[in-house]
């Protein structure tokens, strides 16, 4: 603690991301990555821009990335809210719509950024306890709120709720903004983004960091009615009015027109997933059904932290909360099919020397 920090900030418990190891020879699978680059297409259109022009400020209000995600999702611009990753664009969202009177409501098991934005803005929060089988029960969000939150497929657990379901929420909870938070939407979902003219308090956050995979590019984007993505603006041109290079916009315009490279290593992460949940089964772990590019485990004789450590003693980095109720699970990121089948051989040797 120091002298100089503001009151609050000696009470802040900061975000904890996957572990990010400089060693060489690893086998990185606990951050959900995607394995294959990003497309070529946005690679040639970063190098094309790399030159003396880069000394100029970039578009503030990203207008082309704008109307390109718009196009992709039939919105228009207005529609479409960009920033410097999802998780400032979280951040927006809980400063700028989710800060209210009465409490914030997400589950206890979700993405662990959500409490720390909580404890950041000074927000009341109650996290709702996932069933048993740890999905999500929308009946416990039914009640009086200043904001629901959650993500989907839910993280870490990666189960998917489907549109019904969400629509029924959106229905019942009208007084106040929903937020879906769809980071791995396309490994196997359907995206909210469909409701959004149907519900102007509805909220849908992508990232570009999975399934289009620029996590080193750090571009997010917010869909909603254009009141919410107003108040989202107001936010961003008080803080940051240039959240996006020219790099990044360019990036991100290139990966959405290449739809065909998207789609194939989408499949390839889908179908990699469900062979791995089915070898994982073989031996003995309960898998969560995953809608992610992840897969979250527990075995029933060997405890995750021993699994954990001897993977890593074998070159392989997977996430182990150490948090009730998941103290027991491994969230696995699904790999190339080389670094799948490295995890198996290896799981196989701690569990069946």
């Amino acid at each position: 603690m120091s002298k100089y920090w503001s009151d609050f900030v000696s009470q802040l418990e900061p975000y904890v991301p996957g572990e990010q190891p400089n060693i060489s020879n690893i086998t990185k699978l606990n951050a959900n990555e995607n394995p294959y680059g990003p497309s070529p297409d946005a690679l040639a259109a970063m190098q094309q821009l790399s030159n003396d022009d880069l000394r100029l400020y970039p578009p503030m209000n990203a207008d082309d990335l704008k109307q390109t995600i718009a196009d992709n999702f039939g919105l228009v611009k207005e529609q479409v809210f960009v920033g410097n990753g999802s998780d400032e664009v979280l951040a927006h969202a809980f400063n700028g719509l989710l800060k209210q009177s009465k409490p914030l409501l997400f589950p206890d098991i979700t993405y662990s950024f959500y409490p720390v934005f909580c404890q950041l803005y000074g927000i009341e929060c109650q996290q709702m306890p996932l069933a048993e089988d740890f999905s999500i029960n929308l009946e416990d969000y039914k009640r009086d709120n200043g904001g629901i939150i959650f993500p989907n497929p839910n993280a870490p657990s990666g189960r998917l709720l489907g549109l019904d379901v969400i629509e029924q929420l959106l229905q019942a909870n009208q007084e106040s903004v929903v937020v879906v938070d769809e980071a791995y939407i396309d490994f196997g979902g359907e995206s909210a983004a469909a409701l959004i003219n149907s519900y102007a308090n509805l909220l849908v956050v992508h990232t570009m960091s999975k399934s289009r995979s620029l996590a080193g590019m750090r571009i997010g984007y917010a869909m909603g009615s254009a009141e919410l993505i107003e108040g989202l603006e107001r936010i961003k041109n008080s803080f940051n009015p240039f959240p996006l290079g020219q790099l990044q916009i360019a990036a991100a315009i290139a990966s959405f027109k290449d739809r065909d490279y998207f789609q194939q290593t989408c499949e390839r992460i889908i179908n990699s997933r469900e062979q791995m949940t089915e070898q994982l089964q073989r031996l003995g772990f309960e898998v969560l059904p995953s809608a992610a590019n992840f897969v979250f485990a527990r075995h029933a004789d060997r405890s995750a932290e021993e699994l954990a450590l001897g993977l890593r003693e074998a070159g392989v980095i997977v996430r182990h909360f150490k948090k009730p109720r998941i103290e027991e699970f491994l969230r696995i990121t699904i790999g190339t099919e080389q670094q799948n089948a490295l995890l198996l051989s290896s799981l196989t040797a701690i569990i069946k020397p």
